[in-house]
């Protein structure tokens, strides 16, 4: 046994007296322990999959062949290659391990963090990715420690135990090969719509929430299958011709120079109204200043695309009319903002935050804005943070604006204030005795601090702006302000706080739907924006996904707009909610995934548009 261990077990080559058959099993037995620690890699990165959920989703991994099979083929392939480069497995199984558990790991804490799993497109912004990080406190987790101590220990004991080295650089070539093949071969499997339809798995997950359909097929097969969207493809029958003709079935109007009222537009980061749930109790009312706003404005129901975080994707599909605001734009961009630059509108806003996150710096000059002051270029001079939370924000922001609407242009005005970002204290109670502001003592300590600290940014939010809707209430000068939500708010790790509360967020009824996607927008006026617009700018409006509020903006304000926004419009008529999540809202207020032709028509009729509408800039000269 020893001599069998020393000649075969710890050689580069079989000893030469072995025999062919012991030869064989020399090199079995080191492809044997290549693939298995791969195999025992892939599964550790399914165990990371869920996050910190349970390990149902784990467990129905293994009773699905085509996910279990899709998820660890590429970390099979990926040690193959880096065996047949190197010749040596503790290097070829390396290769495979650092970023599969980069990938694994960092899926892991983004779960936790921000519900929102890793793709491939956040590959093209890690910079930012890397920055928000630093504003989460990360965790020691039993799950990571596992599997990355597993890793550790399976390097080790392929470095001792598969020896085996391929003497000949072609052998090696064509190691290496092999597996290049087998992707070119297999990937589109994995690219297909098909194939991703039939591994559905959906049995313990809300279907209509798409971080839970990402993770219900594990991480790495999910992965691959989100490169495709990374870069946006035209959708089936995009053709410039066929744009056109739809287009052309609508004459552009100009602004009428009377209706040219000043637009005031804030997004409110994280801004969600908690008095609509029973199964919060609130022991003040922090939405007494919103409330008396709504009742003197219109409005309604945004039902977003995004949950705890993703902010850019509302703000761009609000002022970009296109449903997936999520575009890495990389030049100008069609927008309501170019458009109404074109009607001689000043275009300006401010975020009291760094000017690189989401790209703003870049991306808002590209949709049209004129100006925009950031941290960097002016907050700075107000907070030592590096943000200025709203008691700087909204007074500032109002100064500015007041000092715009003296100009002789009309003015458009974009903010994104930050008071409500994620995450929030758990530790204590930011405004002194917890039980001051909520109830729900059956919850823990920690989640009555988080909601209670949140709820408290949400007053102080109200408070501020306040100061604004003051200014614009006594303004001699015409304007409408807009105001919505962009998420609901991170409320713990995992959701934990909803969960403890019972708010319902899986499942299919409409309440997890409404509850996990919506929030709120309101469109109010001064007097002299009613007197000249001949509207009150009062009642309820209908449920719409943001790309479509600013369409409600110029139903409101009497502006037909440009074609695509009537386009749109007829669009919104018949589904006013698209979701890059994969349901509808019907006109009738139907909540659903299956669309009648008529339904389907519109909503290809919309992909074509918004495909158009951000791959081509139609506005003329920057």
């Amino acid at each position: 046994m020893k001599r069998i261990f020393s000649c075969f077990l710890l050689q580069k080559q079989p000893a030469r007296e072995l025999s062919a058959g012991k030869r064989a099993v020399f090199w079995a037995w080191n492809w044997v322990l290549l693939i298995g620690a791969c195999t025992v890699l892939g599964l550790g990165c399914l165990g990371l999959a869920p996050g910190l959920h349970s390990w149902v989703l784990f467990l129905d991994y293994l009773s699905h062949p085509g996910i279990l099979v899709l998820n660890l083929i590429p970390v099979i392939l990926l040690g193959i290659l880096g065996y047949g480069i190197s010749g040596r497995a503790w290097i070829g199984y390396l290769v495979s391990a650092v970023p599969m558990l980069a990938l694994a790991v960092g899926n892991f804490y983004k779960l936790a963090f921000r519900d929102d799993p890793v793709v491939a497109a956040d590959l093209l912004i890690l910079g930012e990715a890397g920055k928000m990080a630093g504003n989460y406190k990360l965790f020691f987790n039993g799950k990571v420690a596992i599997v990355l101590a597993a890793a550790v220990l399976s390097t080790v004991l392929l470095a001792l135990l598969a020896r085996g080295v391929p003497k000949r650089w072609w052998s090696r070539a064509a190691i290496a090969l092999i597996p290049v093949i087998a992707a070119a071969a297999l990937y589109p499997t994995y690219r297909s719509d098909a194939v991703y339809a039939k591994n559905a798995n959906e049995e313990h997950i809300n279907r209509w929430v798409a971080t839970q359909q990402y993770t219900s097929r594990g991480l790495i097969y999910p992965f691959i299958h989100s490169i495709k969207d990374a870069v946006r493809n035209p959708p089936e029958g995009y053709s410039q011709k066929e744009v056109n003709s739809i287009l052309s079935q609508y004459t552009s109007a100009d602004i009428p120079e009377d209706k040219k009222v000043n637009v005031v537009s804030v997004m409110l980061e994280a801004f969600c109204d908690f008095s609509l749930f029973d199964e919060v109790e609130l022991r003040q009312d922090f939405y007494a200043d919103y409330h008396a706003l709504e009742a003197e404005s219109y409005t309604g129901n945004l039902l977003t695309n995004i949950f705890a975080g993703g902010t850019a994707h509302s703000e761009r599909a609000f002022l970009t009319g296109i449903s997936s605001g999520d575009h890495n734009f990389r030049g100008p961009t069609s927008s309501y903002v170019w458009y109404l630059r074109s009607q001689g509108y000043h275009t300006s806003g401010d975020h009291p935050s760094s000017a690189w996150f989401y790209n703003r710096v870049n991306i808002n000059e590209y949709m049209g804005f004129q100006e925009y002051r950031f941290m960097s270029n002016w907050y700075d001079r107000f907070s030592s943070d590096s943000v200025a939370y709203d008691d700087v924000f909204f007074p500032e922001l109002t100064r500015s604006i007041l000092e715009q609407l003296a100009s002789d242009e009309p003015l458009f005005s974009f903010s994104v204030n930050y008071q409500g970002h994620g995450p929030y204290a758990s530790e204590g109670c930011m405004g002194g005795d917890v039980n001051r502001f909520v109830g729900n003592e059956g919850i823990s300590e920690e989640s009555r601090n988080i909601l209670a600290n949140y709820l408290l940014t949400v007053q102080d939010t109200q408070r501020h702006l306040m100061g604004l809707v003051d200014a614009l209430r006594e303004s001699e000068e015409p304007v409408v302000l807009v105001l919505f939500g962009d998420h609901k708010p991170w409320l713990g790790n995992s959701n934990s706080v909803y969960n403890e509360l019972g708010i319902q967020l899986s499942g299919d009824s409409r309440e997890a739907v409404y509850n996990y996607w919506s929030t709120r927008y309101l469109i109010w006026a001064n007097d002299a924006a009613k007197e000249a617009l001949g509207n009150d700018f009062t009642g309820t409006g209908p449920d719409i996904s943001p790309c479509f509020l600013m369409n409600l903006l110029f139903e409101q304000c009497g502006w037909e707009g440009d074609a695509y926004t009537q386009a749109a419009a007829d669009c919104m008529a018949v589904l006013p909610v698209i979701s890059t999540n994969g349901f509808y809202l019907t006109a009738d207020g139907t909540l659903t995934r299956s669309l009648n032709e008529e339904q389907q028509a519109i909503a290809h009729r919309y992909a074509l548009l918004e495909y158009d509408r951000s791959t081509r800039y139609q506005y003329g000269k920057e």
